[in-house]
């Protein structure tokens, strides 16, 4: 697979400004970092419940 250099970039981010438009890249970048924001805390919140559920079978375990 070829590598992409710096002026095949540019030339991507040219053409894509093109199609779409600054302000419309704007609001595709700010609702990218916002999926990406919920993403992570999805993943916390998802890694303290089995950190949590992990903690009361040990606690179950340990009360036999």
């Amino acid at each position: 697979m070829p590598q992409l250099g710096p002026w095949e970039l540019i030339i991507i981010l040219v053409i894509v400004i093109a199609i779409f438009g600054a302000g419309k890249l704007a609001g595709l970048g700010g609702a990218l970092g916002r999926g990406v924001k919920d993403f992570k805390t999805a993943v916390k919140d998802e890694d303290a419940e089995k950190e949590d559920d992990d903690e009361e079978e040990d606690d179950a375990e340990d009360a036999e």
